[in-house]
């Protein structure tokens, strides 16, 4: 047990145990599950209130990825009105590439004046909700996902009018940060991201050199670049996050992916893709703790079979005299 825990925790061999299990252990196999773009506890809440006929008081805060909270209440008690707000730290980095024109195109006249300590919020009149229910509450459950959406629909159309000097660095996280900028034929996005254990680094670049793969299989797919504590030309003399413990993942968007009808995917996909990656890094690394526990007690009970009996076993009659049966 202890050579294995010791190869698990020294980094040179995570790679070697992960291969292996990939290419033996059918289980390990299975298809990677996207993260939903939308809030289901805030769509949940929403749809809830909507269906009932009795209006009854809400004050409720619901967290989501990237340190942002909702929080849905009743203005000034009444019980007819919904605001739906959210906090987010880096709404600062957002309205510098607009966020507020690109939230009123989204939602219209539900943007209100923010409340106090809340950066956007959304009200919601009970007693005039569209007909399709379910489909205006996922759409303002949808409420981060176009907050992110402003930032590539803004240099989307920059690539699309020939490209733009201007850069977005949005830091997203506490020492994260996202990178974008436009040219002519291409949109790049790079994520800088912390990787707290060397296991984390070695697990990201298999996911990376998956997302290699894949391209060659599809021509249609963005390129994909993945480096660790060297940063890509492109963040220099910029305030995007560097450091030793930091990796990039750079992604060359072209035409076909942020124009037409795959734009709101590619927006759809991109803007979870730190919290995709890391996700499944977590999940790997229980899934391959969780193996390694069942090959090691598989192991122990093979050893504990193996153990030979004493040839000399001392034992007793009934009197209580003693002999050693050979």
């Amino acid at each position: 047990r202890g050579v294995l825990e010791l190869a698990f925790t020294r980094g040179r061999y995570l790679h070697r145990i992960y291969l292996f299990l990939l290419l033996f252990d059918p289980l390990l196999t299975v298809k990677m599950i996207l993260l939903e773009i939308h809030n289901r506890i805030l769509e949940e809440t929403l749809l809830q209130r909507f269906n009932s006929e009795k209006k009854e008081a809400v004050d409720l805060t619901v967290a989501d990825f990237d340190g942002v909270l909702f929080h849905v209440s009743n203005p000034d008690g009444d019980k007819s009105k919904l605001n739906v707000s959210a906090s987010i730290k880096f709404y600062v980095d957002l309205k510098k590439h607009g966020v507020d024109e690109y939230m009123k195109k989204q939602y219209g006249d539900l943007v209100i004046e923010p409340e106090s300590g809340q950066d956007l919020t959304l009200q919601i009149n009970l007693d005039s909700l569209p007909n399709n229910k379910a489909e205006f509450a996922h759409k303002i459950a949808l409420l981060k996902r176009h907050c992110f959406g402003a930032v590539f629909d803004t240099f989307f159309e920059h690539q699309i009018k020939g490209g733009t000097e201007e850069k977005a660095v949005v830091h997203y996280r506490p020492d994260e940060t996202m990178y974008v900028a436009a040219d002519k034929d291409r949109v790049i996005v790079i994520f800088s991201t912390i990787f707290k254990d060397d296991d984390d680094v070695i697990i990201g670049k298999v996911f990376m050199q998956e997302f290699k793969e894949g391209r060659r299989g599809s021509q249609t797919a963005p390129q994909v670049l993945f480096s660790h504590r060297e940063p890509p030309l492109e963040l220099k003399g910029t305030d995007a996050s560097t450091g030793d413990n930091v990796g990039y993942i750079s992604f060359v968007l072209f035409p076909r992916h942020t124009a037409g009808k795959d734009r709101e995917n590619t927006i759809n996909l991109i803007h979870t893709f730190r919290n995709y990656l890391h996700y499944h890094i977590k999940c790997s690394k229980a899934y391959l703790h969780c193996r390694m526990r069942a090959r090691t007690t598989a192991f122990l009970k093979v050893l504990n079979r193996a153990r030979p009996e004493k040839k000399n076993v001392e034992k007793k009659t009934m009197s209580g005299k003693t002999f050693t049966r050979k």
